[in-house]
């Protein structure tokens, strides 16, 4: 198992892939793994969790930092996204990350987007945030599979909040036989269960104290469940106590955790995932079910 140990202030940051390359090339001849963090910045401890994962799993850790503008819709929050790399940097050195990859728009799509070759994951990408945010997920996978072919790591690090996301990229590695591992992160939460999200900086200090009733209504659904509510029932029951709780669903629903599939009678894997406006933020979350 790798160490653990690193230098302080010892953060290499290129903003070119070729920059990228010789570095991790000469990590690799040194007989080095290369672990990788994909974010959009504005880091928080979650993603600085995926970093300390990386770690333990590699002698050396990247990070990459860009908004990807294929994954946001023309409605959406793209331009006020927030951006803080000064501060995201001096957490990645603390963590102990060894290199910092900020590409430029250009750097990721040469020739633009609209002539971008695209990745697409069926059947799992057009339902749940993707029914809400159609193309979201063509966007993500297409960006997660350059930056994976930039970097080349042996494994890849993503958060289990994004619980669609994780089962997209590790369904695009098998079907295009990328040679790294995807491994996803247990959730990180705030102390009143909130799960962690750069989003969450949108939120006034209301809806912050209204927020948290997203995790209790999973929890709430997970006991209905388990307690053998049928399926339908207790999505219904969690859709209704979250617009009593203050926000406004976009969906509740409990899926097999394999493949997302609707939950049907003697499915015994399962996920809860749920997605509700607060305000100007989309939270989303989800609980995992096992069912004895």
């Amino acid at each position: 198992m790798p160490s653990t140990a690193h230098a302080p202030s010892s953060l290499i940051q290129v903003e070119r892939v070729a920059d990228l390359r010789t570095q991790v090339r000469a990590w690799r001849a040194a007989g080095e793994r290369i672990a990788f963090v994909p974010t959009m910045g504005n880091l928080h401890a979650g993603h600085l969790s995926l970093v300390r994962e990386g770690r333990a799993r590699a002698e050396r850790v990247v990070a990459s930092i860009f908004v990807n503008p294929l994954q946001f819709g023309p409605s959406e929050d793209l331009d006020a996204y927030p951006r803080t790399l000064d501060a995201d940097r001096r957490q990645l050195d603390a963590t102990g990350c060894d290199l910092l990859f900020t590409p430029g728009v250009s750097e990721i799509y040469p020739r633009g987007q609209d002539t971008q070759t695209r990745v697409e994951v069926p059947g799992i990408s057009d339902i749940l945030c993707g029914a809400s945010r159609p193309g979201h997920f063509v966007g993500v996978a297409t960006v997660v599979c350059k930056l994976l072919n930039m970097v080349q790591p042996d494994v890849a690090l993503f958060g289990e909040k994004d619980f669609q996301q994780l089962l997209v990229i590790r369904r695009l590695v098998e079907d295009l036989a990328l040679p790294v591992e995807i491994v996803g992160v247990p959730i990180a939460r705030e102390s009143d269960g909130l799960a962690m999200s750069s989003r969450n900086g949108y939120l006034t200090p209301e809806e912050r104290g209204l927020a948290p009733a997203l995790y209790r209504v999973l929890n709430a659904t997970a006991d209905a469940l388990r307690a053998g509510e049928p399926v339908e029932r207790a999505e219904q029951a969690g859709l209704e106590a979250l617009a009593m709780a203050g926000l406004r669903p976009d969906y509740l629903s409990v899926r097999r955790a394999e493949d997302l599939a609707p939950a049907c009678a003697g499915d015994r894997s399962l996920v809860i995932l749920a997605a509700a406006y607060l305000g100007r933020a989309r939270l989303i979350d989800n609980l995992r079910v096992d069912l004895d």
